[in-house]
């Protein structure tokens, strides 16, 4: 008999943790190979965690709600035979006896005496609170660093209605390593008179934001966020305060593509059993644009810039409970036209019926959005971190527009649609989010109506 650890996979480049929301399996239950054990959430999916082994289970090493980082040991599950190990953390080995020097003994048990007063003053684990909420995050990085809950209620957040993000608990611990702890601005209290300090040259002050708070009446319904909700809420905040978001506008004729989509789509359901709809189309010339202009397809670590080798292509998709979740396109510049669209559609399905794997939804380099879906004209989507761009797809209406022809000019009835381009200006300029957004226009409106799928 042999015993396998059943760890926390990897479910995203950002992605470092997850929540545990409940156990589909007991001490004691058999476990087939593939079956699900457990159900972990985070902001991007919410997912159940296969067993890669058959056993029984025989450990389980965290509860509901618990945070784990990925590639923890979640659950523990005894095998027939097998030839990994688990790390037994209460297994001992008697050690050979030897002698030891007196003076090696005393260092020792003075190293050991340290370790017990350390660990009995550990600070105690940070809570929410009804007044202020805490990210799992921040409560890991506060737990890391040993920051009590009274100096994490004084620090002055810059998120969503106060709350305290990554970079405000960074910067705060950051402070307390240069010279100690900081004085940090407790929420909502009589300030105490203390001299004026002297004018840095080099730094601006510090200025906490303050958020109003709303005010529920007796006749309005309050409804608590989800837990999905709450995390994109943070998400989509810490992109906006991490990238200088800036957009690129243009109107794209695509009656050509609607003509010909229009002409092949009955033929290609029959022949391949998949809907051929316009979305499939768009990722090619993202593809394509992204193959041109290989900076837009990197992401920013510090300092420096990743060029990504792979084209990964996010697609955003709605879910029924009004959430986002954004599957991701692998290799999408490699797939034809039939291949995207089978993937397209694929992804799409299981989206919506919540069946997506943690490997589908990592590893995106670039996201596209239709907002058209719901009759908008084009918007301005916000960046999915590391990623440095993101594409929002108008609507198709049709216009009034001039068309050039040898005879002269006149008024036609066109198909057309506005494509927003929202990129990060730290590392990609106007000319290069103007020149990629222009190659996904020029590659639309130039559509071969010849094409054959």
């Amino acid at each position: 008999m042999s015993k396998f650890e059943l760890k926390l996979p990897q479910m995203g480049e950002s992605v470092a943790e997850a929540t545990l929301t409940s156990w589909l399996k007991e001490v004691g239950d058999t476990i087939e190979m593939d079956e699900a054990v457990f159900e972990i959430a985070t902001d991007k999916v919410d997912s159940e965690v296969p067993s890669e082994v058959e056993g029984v289970l025989v450990e389980k090493r965290f509860n509901v709600d618990d945070v784990i980082k990925v590639g923890e040991v979640v659950a523990v599950i005894e095998t027939e035979s097998g030839d990994e190990p688990v790390s037994e953390p209460d297994a001992t080995v008697e050690p050979e006896e030897e002698d030891v020097p007196e003076a090696v003994s005393a260092e020792i048990e003075e190293q050991v005496s340290r370790a017990k007063e350390t660990a009995a003053a550990v600070t105690p684990p940070v809570q929410s609170g009804a007044e202020r909420f805490y990210s799992p995050l921040v409560k890991n990085i506060a737990r890391e660093e040993s920051i009590s809950q009274e100096e994490l209620d004084a620090i002055a957040g810059t998120g969503l209605e106060g709350r305290v993000t990554k970079n405000d608990i960074l910067a705060y611990v950051e402070s307390r390593k240069n010279g100690g702890r900081r004085k940090v601005e407790a929420r909502e209290e009589t300030p105490k008179t203390e001299p004026a300090p002297q004018k840095s040259p080099t730094r601006a002050p510090e200025v906490a934001h303050k958020v109003t708070t709303a005010q529920a009446s007796g006749a309005d319904e309050v409804i608590p966020m989800t837990r999905m909700g709450k995390l994109i809420a943070q998400h989509m905040t810490e992109s906006v305060a991490t990238s200088a978001h800036v957009q690129s506008f243009i109107e794209v004729d695509v009656t050509d593509v609607v003509k010909w989509r229009n002409r092949v789509k009955d033929s290609f359901e029959q022949r391949e059993g998949e809907k051929l709809t316009f979305t499939p189309i768009f990722m090619e010339a993202v593809a394509k644009a992204l193959k041109k202009y290989p900076m837009v397809n990197i992401s920013v670590d510090g300092d420096t810039v990743i060029k990504k080798k792979n084209i990964n292509i996010g697609m955003a998709a709605a879910l029924p409970d009004g959430n986002l979740i954004v599957p991701v396109i692998k290799n999408a510049d490699q797939l034809n036209l039939v291949g995207m669209a089978k993937v397209v559609n694929d992804l799409a399905n299981r989206a919506r019926n919540n069946a997506l794997k943690p490997d589908e939804i990592k590893d995106g380099t670039y996201t596209v959005t239709n907002v058209g879906t719901f009759g908008s004209v084009f918007g301005t989507p916000i960046i999915n971190q590391p990623q440095v761009g993101i594409l929002a797809l108008g609507a198709i209406r049709k216009m009034p527009s001039v068309i050039e022809t040898e005879e002269g000019d006149f008024i036609g009835i066109r198909s057309k649609m506005f494509l927003s381009h929202s990129y990060d200006h730290r590392v990609v300029n106007g000319a290069l989010g103007g020149m990629f957004i222009k190659a996904v226009a020029e590659y639309l409106e130039n559509w071969d109506m010849d094409r054959e799928i």
